[in-house]
């Protein structure tokens, strides 16, 4: 049997692959020096003549000019998410809530590792990602501990004119020296954390990132970089109508939210991009409040006067809102829309049939370049009511649009909005600062995904997203899915978090996803408000898994066990999914064969011993239950006999079993 890797995220060797698998001929070996035994170290390497004449251009070197966006350890911010890692989450079922049967996820860690973690199991199975990052805004402090934050003298060295390579460094402007660095710090957090991220994403999925005038520059060009210019879906400007009373320039009260797709022409073949109207349901109960009136001797234009009327007084409503402001006979809302032909050009001749107006019996005004639509299609309209024409022929008619039947617009490019949520927070016992808005996120839930789509938030922080993705569901009966990573930064003692008695951001952000479930249930009974709480973790197993060759015979021999002493089965059978592509959503049982503990995820599609002293019995009967995968601990048949016998039982009741063991 093959062993488990029990490490993850090793893009180094998938982007070899990736392109050795397109250019098979361009790769190549290099002997790059000697042992101490004098055997070549021979490394595997591309030759850039062949790649050069295979794609066709032209290599860029040493100090030439080129455009480029970079900054000091741009370099090491790449490596860093290419680099493989054995860390793991172990599952914490005391901080979870209905841990069995829920299909959301709450990580506590790091999401630099957490992110590399994920790689396998939610490889392109992200719809949306939906981020809050720190702003920088002078006052963030990075808990992220990627170690590689250069000291002021190694920032001196390579923040000059050019890098180690000779290459100019065009981002540093005048203020280098100052600012430079300020910078730095966060786009080398920034940039492999959003490189990782693109993998989970599918091919109709997209990233909001929510950001301030401080770093929204550098951001935009991160993810033209990391996402492709042709997959920018625009930038959001969220207006919130509350002026910065600190700023020394312009005062800034709007901040920016970036929208990227993976794949533009795949997301958009998949999503229609329109959001609800907001205020459409307010309209429509209004109208029909003024309908009933007629009952009570009121005429169809005095009803109109005052909707009309109503409709001018309302503030919040768009100018597209505002423009369904008529009630026909039937109590619905309506507008007229132009029927103009759209294009320069001028229409077919069959687009130029007039239409009779209804009364007078004679032909209305065509416009100039024609209709927009053919005669037979007009003529469609004019039998089931949908065109309105004036009092007599002298008025060009127009398409009659209900506002029940167009519920929906299109995104658009500003938000108004000014509200807060800290009344709501702080009745749920989390004074968080500064959260996102629950409204506009879960807005941007609704019109970006659909029924079982996952949604990850890797800055989790007050767990707006997942409240946003639970109150989305229990509006349309959808079953989106969450995964939340938040790093346990502590909470001060003296914060407003602290004081109400919490230790960590953590603890706060599952308080809250907790309570806003509980008030979610009372609207949909049904709702998914439960989480699985995961903790990012050091690797199960002992150091002597990964290099055993690094250990002499004799160590070998004391060490009992190559798994950690402190570690559970279900640590162990978490990881293992991990490496295998398992949702850590997904559904486990657990029982008993001849005294051994088996676990059987998703139906026996995995199942897992990790007991000792498994006896023939117990091989055959997970055998018989044919899983796709079957996973067992090196060394934990009970002798030599039943080792012999394994290959023999799966092929006798399940010659498809992928077979592992760790």
């Amino acid at each position: 049997m093959k062993k488990l890797k029990m490490k993850i995220n090793d893009n180094f060797n998938k982007n070899y692959e990736k392109l050795k698998e397109i250019l098979p001929n361009a790769f190549t070996e290099k002997i790059t020096g000697y042992d101490e035994n004098g055997t070549p170290i021979v490394e595997r390497a591309i030759d850039v003549d062949i790649l050069k004449a295979e794609i066709g251009c032209v290599p860029v070197e040493g100090k030439e000019e080129r455009y480029r966006f970079t900054w000091p350890d741009k370099k090491r911010a790449v490596l860093l998410s290419n680099e493989p890692t054995t860390s793991t989450l172990r599952p914490c079922k005391e901080k979870s809530i209905n841990f069995d049967d829920t299909q959301n996820v709450y990580i506590e860690g790091d999401n630099i590792e957490v992110l590399k973690i994920l790689q396998e199991t939610y490889l392109d199975k992200i719809k949306l990602i939906y981020i809050d990052p720190p702003y920088n805004t002078g006052k963030d402090s990075f808990v992220y501990d990627d170690d590689f934050i250069l000291s002021n003298e190694e920032f001196n060295h390579i923040s000059g004119k050019y890098d180690q390579d000779g290459n100019i460094l065009f981002d540093f402007r005048l203020n280098n020296e100052t600012n430079g660095r300020f910078h730095t710090d966060w786009l080398n957090m920034m940039y492999p954390r959003l490189k990782l991220a693109r993998n989970l994403l599918s091919d109709e999925g997209i990233i909001l990132i929510n950001m301030d005038e401080n770093e929204i520059v550098n951001l935009q060009k991160i993810c033209a970089e990391i996402f492709g210019e042709q997959n920018d879906l625009g930038t959001i400007i969220w207006d919130k109508r509350n002026p910065k009373g600190d700023a020394r320039g312009i005062s800034y009260q709007h901040e920016y939210i970036l929208v990227y797709a993976k794949n533009k022409n795949a997301f958009l073949n998949s999503c229609k991009m329109q959001r609800p109207k907001k205020n459409a349901n307010m309209i429509l109960a209004k109208a029909k409040s003024l309908f009933s009136k007629i009952e009570s001797g009121y005429t169809l234009e005095e009803i109109n006067t005052e909707f009309s009327q109503w409709i001018s007084k309302q503030t919040e409503l768009s100018g597209g809102e505002k423009a369904y402001n008529k009630i026909d006979e039937h109590g619905e809302v309506y507008r007229g829309v132009s029927m103009a032909w759209p294009n320069k050009k001028k229409a077919p001749d069959d687009y130029f049939i007039p239409l009779i107006h209804p009364t007078t019996q004679k032909p209305c005004p065509i416009p100039e370049r024609g209709w927009r639509n053919p005669s037979a299609t007009m003529k469609d309209l004019q039998n089931k009511g949908l065109i309105l024409f004036g009092k007599d022929e002298s008025t060009q008619p127009t398409r009659k649009y209900l506002l029940s039947e167009n519920m929906y617009e299109n995104i658009p490019s500003l938000i108004y909005y000014g509200g807060s949520d800290t009344a709501m927070l702080e009745g749920f016992g989390v004074p968080f600062d500064t959260p996102k808005v629950v409204e506009i996120c879960k807005e941007h839930i609704m019109s970006f995904t659909g029924k079982d789509d996952i949604i990850l938030d890797f800055f989790s922080g007050s767990g707006t997203v997942a409240h946003g993705v639970m109150a989305a569901n229990a509006e349309d009966s959808l079953n989106r899915k969450f995964i939340m990573v938040q790093i346990p930064e502590e909470c001060g003692a003296e914060t407003p978090l602290g004081r109400a008695g919490f230790k960590n951001i953590c603890e706060a952000g599952e308080m809250r996803i907790a309570k806003a479930g509980e008030m979610l249930k009372k609207i949909n009974p049904s709702l998914d408000c439960g989480f699985r709480v995961f903790s990012c973790a050091s690797s199960n197993m002992e150091d002597v898994y990964y290099s055993p060759a690094e250990y002499s015979q004799a160590v070998l021999f004391n060490m009992a066990d190559n798994i950690k002493a402190d570690r559970t089965a279900e640590d162990l059978l978490y990881q293992v999914m991990l490496e295998l592509g398992i949702l850590l959503s997904s559904q486990i049982a657990e029982t008993g064969i001849n005294g051994k503990r088996v676990f059987s995820v998703e139906k026996d599609f995995l199942m897992a011993c990790f007991d000792s002293d498994i006896t023939n019995e117990v091989v055959t009967e997970i055998a018989k239950r044919k899983p796709h995968y079957a996973v067992f601990r090196d060394g934990g048949m009970v002798n030599d006999s039943v080792m012999a016998n394994f290959e023999q039982i799966f092929a006798a009741y399940s010659p498809g079993t992928v077979k592992r063991i760790l």
